[in-house]
């Protein structure tokens, strides 16, 4: 199998290199606009997987593989791979004259040390995707090979450019990883040149003349206007002034008017590889939700259909278990028993009842603050409805809203929230993108979107563990079955809906999906029919 991998590889490069530069030129130049919200906290998608950075930073940073959209790998700075029969070596042969947008060359030796001393230690799912790599040898500047504990088919899904950047060694290297001038200066050897980051206003990122794939990048430059106002988002996509919007930026209720209107296109393609999860994740250490009890009161009473109908007009799919339904085809998936089909009010009384959260005269039986990421309108208007859901229980809810970086600190460093509305992305493998959520080893204080439940159980652990190595597909289901039931019954993370993003686009925007990673792509073949 990995052969025949290694094999399709050769001929992409191949079939790549056949793009002439005069066939390309007919399509290049221009500037490609498009709308980032929020603005992002940085531009280190080694130390942070929040979202807008990720719109961003894959412009300028690579990974080792990217991936179509039937999540088959295709060559990026790797320009083969090659799996050992047991999977304990992978050995990847590097593309030759790549260089860092400073001139230094591009070697294995940066390899090394973006995987073992970046991202196993600073990234949040670094942990988790190279778990088993104890050691990667350079036997030239063109080789890394990988050596595993164990075998971990799941780590050969987590090397894009988003989930698994490369980083320049002679920039890192003895400095502060989480304080260098790269955090908000990336250098990379991608398609665009980090130019100007004017806060609250744009990031304009420029072509690479010196890029190493012959004939791209097509456009000249790329732009990310930051717009906090989500009408003015809207306006500006309607007018022109800007192309593509990624994540809900422009919101479902806008969605629904534009992709009516000539010239506007609007797509959900382009996120199956990250297969978004939005959810509630309650801090386990503190009152009123350090009792599982509650916890499962709060999954009762929600109605998930609800918040997709009439705050994501339609697009989602409710979450009956831990795990995303998209896991079923691997036989990962299994429905639980606190998802109901719908919302069960006598249910989550009775469970309040018995634990002992009698209500007072005012029929409140515990009061809550509910942080809401500051993703977008839509988020508040679901932290407004789960504020009147959780009142028919007599939980009373106040909620807060604050930036990005705030609200980031607070959840995952200072752990001084109760209750945080949010979404997590659960990837091509629970391992990637499951595990994070709860696994003991995932509680690293201030490393976003990991363990800021602090949830802690040793049985999960081991199930988590067992998860990650079984080879044997009905075992591994058997596994993820117990983790499922498991979480079903501690609850420290509440799924709401399996998300359905959409993209509005420019119709003159072409070539934009030819990765499944979607906005989360180089956009290096990206060109503008003018």
């Amino acid at each position: 199998m990995f052969n025949i991998k290694q094999k399709r590889l050769g001929v992409a490069v191949a079939l790549m290199a056949v793009f002439s530069t005069a066939a390309l030129a007919q399509k290049s130049g221009g500037t490609y606009v498009f709308v980032l919200h929020p603005e992002p906290p940085s531009l280190a998608p080694h130390l942070s997987t929040s979202g807008p950075i990720g719109q961003v930073a894959p412009k300028v940073y690579q990974g080792l593989l990217d991936y179509d959209e039937d999540f088959n790998p295709v060559p990026e700075l790797a320009e083969s791979f090659d799996v050992s029969p047991d999977g304990l070596t992978v050995t990847f042969n590097l593309q030759r004259n790549v260089t860092w947008h400073d001139g230094r060359p591009f070697t294995s030796a940066d390899v090394r040390f973006s995987v073992m001393d970046v991202l196993k230690k600073f990234h949040p799912r670094g942990p988790n995707s190279f778990r088993e790599v104890y050691e990667i040898q350079t036997p030239d500047e063109h080789t890394a090979i990988f050596k595993l504990e164990k075998a971990a088919p799941y780590m050969m899904k987590a090397l894009s450019s988003y989930e698994s950047p490369m980083v320049p060694k002679h920039l890192l290297e003895g400095t502060d990883i989480r304080d260098n001038e790269i955090t908000n200066k990336p250098v990379g050897t991608g398609p665009f040149k980090f130019v100007e980051w004017k806060k609250g206003q744009y990031i304009r990122l420029d072509k690479n003349e010196n890029y190493w794939k012959p004939g791209l990048p097509r456009l000249d430059r790329v732009v990310a206007r930051i717009i906090p106002d989500a009408s003015t988002r809207t306006a500006a996509m309607e007018n022109g002034e800007v192309f593509y919007g990624a994540f809900d930026a422009i919101q479902p209720v806008d969605v629904i008017r534009l992709r009516d209107i000539d010239g506007i296109g609007v797509t959900t393609k382009g996120y199956a590889s990250i297969n978004p999860m939005s959810l509630i994740e309650f801090n386990t250490q503190k009152a009123p939700f350090n009792q599982a009890a509650i916890r499962n009161a709060v999954s009762l009473v929600v109605d998930r259909q609800f918040m997709i109908d009439n705050i994501w007009y339609g697009y989602g799919k409710k979450a009956v278990s831990a795990l995303s339904s998209r896991f079923a085809s691997a036989g990962l998936h299994a429905a639980t028993g606190n998802y109901p089909a719908e919302p069960n009010v006598a249910a989550a009384v009775k469970l309040l009842d018995d634990a002992g959260y009698a209500p007072d005269d005012n029929g409140v039986r515990a009061r809550a603050v509910l942080d809401v990421i500051p993703y977008g309108e839509q988020w508040r208007r679901a932290g407004e409805y789960l504020k009147q859901a959780l009142a028919e229980v007599g939980i009373a809810l106040d909620l807060r809203y604050e930036d990005v970086p705030t609200w980031l600190n607070r959840v995952y460093n200072e752990y001084d929230y109760q209750i945080n509305l949010n979404y997590f992305y659960q990837l091509p493998d629970p391992v990637i993108g499951v595990h994070r959520h709860y696994g003991t080893d995932q509680i690293r204080k201030g490393t976003p979107f990991v363990n800021g439940t602090r949830y802690s159980d040793a049985g999960l652990d081991a199930l988590l563990a067992s998860g990650a190595s079984e080879p044997d597909a009905k075992k591994r289901g058997e596994i993820y079955e117990q983790i499922q039931n498991k979480l079903d019954a501690d609850m420290p993370v509440m799924n709401l809906f399996e998300m359905e993003f959409v993209i509005v686009y420019n119709e003159k925007l072409k070539e934009f999906t030819f990765s499944g990673m979607g906005p989360y792509s180089s956009f290096d073949r990206t060109w503008l029919d003018q």
